[in-house]
């Protein structure tokens, strides 16, 4: 009995350290805001906020800017949405829902992958969007990584 107990304890301190390795891992996820490499705005934190909350429709260079991000099911979009707007997916979905009710903005285009949110910023000079930073190529330019 002594064997199975020690076994048994073994395996409880191996599962609550690997998801102690994996709830780490997953909180220090970055996500990289990304422009197209035109763009010659300045961007910080409460800049990319209010951009991506429909507050703010232009860049500081004056253009129209055209939000893209990450499916809800992407990682990056929680990253995103508690790291830079300070809110739960589901504050977000649920800001946007009455935004959009209200006909007072337009939500964020969604992309499947983080290959469509780079290839749709790349195209075009007036997006933003954002992925996972280890995602980002030499197509954007990366201009924030929280």
């Amino acid at each position: 009995m002594l064997l199975s107990t020690k076994s048994m304890t073994w395996k409880v301190v191996l599962a609550v350290s690997t998801l102690s390795l994996f709830s780490l891992s997953k909180a220090s996820a970055e996500v990289s805001i990304i422009v197209h490499p035109s763009n010659t705005s300045t961007f910080d934190q409460e800049t990319i906020k209010k951009i991506f909350l429909g507050k703010t429709k232009s860049f500081t260079n004056g253009r129209s800017a055209i939000l893209i991000s990450a499916s809800a099911s992407d990682p990056a979009s929680d990253e995103f949405n508690t790291k830079v707007i300070g809110k739960s997916s589901s504050q977000v979905k649920a800001y946007w829902s009455k935004i959009l009710f209200t006909g007072k903005g337009t939500p964020p285009q969604e992309m499947d992958s983080s290959k469509d949110v780079i290839s749709a910023v790349s195209s075009n000079p007036d997006a933003i969007g954002y992925v996972d930073a280890s995602a980002t190529t030499d197509s954007v330019k990366v201009v924030a990584t929280f």
